[in-house]
């Protein structure tokens, strides 16, 4: 039983620290969604960013608010955990090390969703979106990894150097 209560508290906490997540970045890099993104990421996290700005405004240009609600979200979502007897020091670690690979997946998703973008309709009306939204990943990759062809390999790369990351992220936490 369980483990079903823990699909779905992990299941809905995805959907919304992704959100969150996603409303961080856009702010960072001051990408402008279009008007169904926008009131989809607002109109679903807004009930715990509004609330979090009263505590830690937005300081350098950050929605520092919603990356602290997506922490929030894992953490909570972590502490189902704890229910299962694990000591809260390890609920706490998982719960960063789970908050991090949030973010690292989140890049591989928009690399691959822009991939699709590509290969399938390049001026689908959400493709200049997520085109913005992978730019700082992809330009200083762009700058060493040459054409092949007519092919842009930077988004292999930058794929391959998440999953690194994630490898290396998860050889930092086993040994703990």
């Amino acid at each position: 039983m369980l483990s079903i209560v823990m699909l779905i508290v992990d299941t809905v906490a995805s959907v919304l620290g992704g959100v969150l997540l996603l409303r961080f970045w856009m702010q960072a890099i001051r990408v402008r969604p279009p008007s169904s993104v926008a009131q989809f990421t607002f109109q679903l996290s807004d009930w715990l960013v509004r609330p979090l700005r009263r505590i830690v405004p937005g300081v350098g240009g950050y929605d520092w608010a919603s990356l602290i609600g997506a922490f929030l979200i894992v953490l909570l979502a972590t502490s189902v955990m704890f229910i299962a007897g694990w000591p809260v020091q390890a609920v706490l670690l998982q719960a960063l090390q789970r908050f991090l690979q949030w973010i690292l997946y989140g890049f591989m998703a928009l690399l691959v969703i822009e991939a699709i973008f590509s290969w399938i309709n390049p001026h689908a009306p959400l493709a200049p979106f997520v085109r913005a939204l992978n730019e700082p990943l992809l330009r200083p990759l762009r700058r060493v990894v040459p054409l092949i062809g007519s092919l842009d390999m930077s988004l292999l790369v930058a794929l391959i150097l998440l999953q690194i990351a994630q490898l290396v992220l998860g050889m930092a936490f086993a040994g703990r």
